[in-house]
């Protein structure tokens, strides 16, 4: 595999205003690691009284997003976060290193999953949370038990409430968790999509290949929809450096975002991802449509009442979730014609990638 054509840009890094640390958490090492690297990057470290985050934010929703996106809170994760759920069709099971991003999208999938503000919350009891992911050890039935997907194990996804690399330089939690599982000697695997770029801690890690990074994209002319991450050309970069240090990879195209001209948008990011990406052997696809629901339409509005992000009624479907509730989805001939075009030209422009899934 070629070495990367230029050096790596600087990377976009969260630096939240304030870190809170809860009572509770302050038992714990991780937590003490969390506050000296805030320190370090001339952050403000609060110790709390209690475990009760008392933020006194602001009636106003656009203000009281602001302030909560611009705080950290080391808490404890409950025995209840511990109990690790099935997380298809991505991988055999969820498994939190933190909740909350920092990044500013304005379709972001967790607005009306998160009660409350939208503080991101790193977990101090990171040694426990990773030691329960033992007794999860062939237990899962997304990819253990699938005849194409078997050999990547048991599989832990760390990206379904957080972009672990987008906090990384805070936290240091997701660092932790590459060498945690580098060193289990099992068949499993991690697995984070991120849409940040600062790769730099995790390519020296001891990760005997149990972590696979996907890149999160979207094409360019979507980007006012994902305020405060890197550009696409610096996560395909990021993603390239991690395959050269031999990590497995990967392409989260997500959300694919039906609106005018997306045939001649989608098929530029693709190209782009080819150019950067062709010659890397393990490389996998995961597709994912836009989708949301009344509820996170309404969390979401509230945040962004500027966004020119298409959420009516055109091509739209409802779709009743596992949990009961509807969301909104295109609708089938729309999904049909997606669906053929993103096939098509992945197969054309990256040949050895492996479509995982649909959705």
């Amino acid at each position: 595999m070629a070495s990367l054509p230029n050096p790596e840009p600087a990377p976009t890094i969260w630096r939240p205003r304030r870190v809170l640390l809860t009572r509770s958490a302050r038992r714990y090492p991780h937590a003490l690691v969390i506050a000296e690297r805030a320190a370090a990057h001339g952050i403000d470290v609060v110790e709390l009284p209690s475990d009760r985050l008392a933020l006194g934010l602001p009636g106003d929703p656009r203000r009281a997003y602001a302030e909560a996106k611009q705080t950290l809170a080391v808490t404890v994760a409950p025995p209840s976060k511990r109990k690790l759920q099935p997380i298809a069709p991505s991988a055999d099971w969820r498994v939190d290193l933190a909740e909350g991003c920092p990044a500013h999208c304005s379709y972001c999938y967790l607005a009306g999953s998160l009660k409350g503000p939208p503080i991101t919350r790193a977990y101090a009891n990171l040694d426990e949370i990773l030691e329960g992911c033992k007794a999860y050890l062939g237990q899962g039935t997304i990819t253990s038990r699938s005849r194409t997907r078997a050999h990547e194990g048991t599989t832990f996804e760390a990206s379904c409430y957080t972009d672990p690399l987008g906090i990384e330089p805070i936290t240091g939690s997701l660092s932790a968790a590459i060498a945690w599982f580098g060193r289990w000697d099992a068949d499993v695997q991690l697995r984070f999509t991120s849409k940040f770029a600062d790769v730099e801690p995790l390519l020296d890690l001891e990760h005997n290949g149990r972590t696979r990074m996907r890149a999160s994209i979207n094409p360019k002319a979507y980007a006012r929809f994902e305020g405060g991450t890197a550009p696409v050309a610096r996560r395909l970069q990021a993603l390239r450096r991690m395959a050269l240090a031999g990590y497995p990879v990967g392409l989260t195209i997500a959300p694919i975002i039906a609106a005018e001209g997306w045939e001649q948008t989608y098929g530029e990011l693709i190209d782009q991802a080819g150019d950067m990406l062709s010659d890397v052997q393990d490389l996998t696809v995961e597709l994912i449509t836009h989708r949301y629901t009344a509820g996170s339409k309404a969390v979401l509005d509230s945040w962004y009442p500027g966004s020119r992000l298409d959420m009516g009624d055109t091509n739209r479907s409802s779709k009743r979730t596992t949990s009961g509730t509807e969301k909104q989805v295109y609708d089938a001939s729309t999904m049909k014609a997606l669906r053929t075009f993103f096939e098509a030209r992945i197969a054309e422009a990256l040949p050895a990638a492996r479509i995982l899934y649909w959705t």
